[in-house]
């Protein structure tokens, strides 16, 4: 019979150990640690996130319960004063530049998305974490209200997190898209919360193309009408001009406009776009398709630890939501690479109730009998 770790000890070997002994003396601060590693604290956090535990104690018990397994997950038993101070003490960062690595491995093996064209699509928004004010006072946005935001760039590729980044909750949504870098080519598909027209002129310039909702106020020439195809739910498709003061100011390329009927719920939607190479019905796909951030948010929040959190700093509470990410990105490639046509939510189901059995991980991923 043939000889198998535990199946977290096989989920924790998708990480390369050296690319992380690396990340962690490059964003390593202070003197160095004694009683616990880096790497024993991303464990027992990715722990936390897979087996659904609620505090640090509930952490440091489970381990504790588990030690017999410690070795093959390359640990030492953890005190719960020194996950907490490791937590609080030790930057974030590398689970942010982890977070960038684990998206190259899988953006190499996501598909291409289903859409009628080859640019890189990528789909913003963003979305608050609530806190409790009473424990998170620094994280203070709105009377009586306290949250961190987490802001996201999904591509569609594979619908994986491509950006991500965590700010204070009064942070806009506008400050942070003006810092992404986007590829030549790529097409960004955003919502009514990202009114910048000169950041849509800037986009234009770049060679990059968007899809947004219009606003109801907007004011606009028209310059031409285009012909429309019939039964497609699409109403007008025109170019436009912007005739608001402000976007005359900023001298603003000509945009497109396209007037759409929802056939399945009747809701009509009026977006605007640099897009002007692909047809009235591509505009209205492509913005359906930016539900899929919106299923992302929902997905992290129901099935992940971001709610409840192991510390009251700001430090360990962004580390904890970037390992939340990391575990996001490796279940990601687990079913890559496993080729499994199970969903996400049950690839970590499968994990969470089997989490220190020995077994084979792609055989309980896929369904083939031990």
């Amino acid at each position: 019979m043939s000889h198998h770790c535990s199946v977290f000890s096989q989920f924790l070997k998708l990480v390369p150990r050296h690319e992380f002994a690396e990340l962690a003396k490059t964003h390593h601060q202070g003197r160095r640690l004694r009683s616990m590693s880096r790497w024993s604290q991303f464990v027992a956090l990715s722990m936390g996130q897979l087996s659904g535990r609620h505090s640090l104690r509930d952490v440091v018990l489970n381990m504790a319960a588990q030690r017999p397994q410690l070795y093959h997950l390359g640990i030492k038993p953890v005190a719960r004063s020194s996950l907490a101070r490791v937590n609080e003490r030790q930057p974030y960062v590398l689970y942010e530049a982890l977070f960038g690595r684990l998206y190259e491995r899988c953006r190499g093996l996501a598909p291409r998305h289903r859409l009628r064209f080859k640019n890189k699509l990528y789909s913003l928004d963003a979305s608050l974490i609530d806190l409790s004010l009473k424990v998170f006072p620094w994280a203070h946005y709105a009377l009586g209200k306290a949250a961190m935001k987490l802001h996201v760039g999904l591509d569609h590729d594979g619908y994986l997190p491509a950006f991500a980044t965590i700010t204070e909750g009064r942070v806009s949504d506008m400050e942070v898209a003006r810092t992404l870098r986007f590829a030549k080519g790529s097409m960004l598909v955003f919502d009514k919360g990202y009114p910048d027209y000169d950041w849509f002129k800037s986009l234009t310039k770049k060679g990059i193309f968007f899809v947004t909702r219009a606003r109801s106020n907007i004011k606009c020439e028209t310059i031409k009408d285009h012909q429309v195809v019939d039964n497609q739910g699409v109403e007008s498709d025109q170019t436009i001009r912007l005739t608001g003061t402000k976007a005359q100011r900023q001298t603003l390329p000509k945009l497109r406009r396209v007037t759409y009927t929802d056939q399945e719920t009747g809701k009509r939607y009026v977006f605007l776009s640099n897009v002007f190479h692909l047809g009235a019905r591509t505009i209205a796909d492509i913005y359906k398709a930016r539900w899929q951030v919106e299923l992302f948010f929902k997905w992290i929040k129901q099935n992940l630890k971001i709610k409840a959190f192991l510390g009251t700093s700001k430090n360990a509470i962004l580390t904890q939501i970037w390992v939340a990410l990391c575990v996001t990105l490796l279940l990601a490639y687990l079913k890559l690479i496993s080729k499994t046509g199970q969903s996400a939510q049950a690839v970590l189901r499968l994990l969470q109730l089997n989490l220190f059995l020995r077994r084979n991980l792609f055989d309980l991923v896929t369904g083939r009998p031990p």
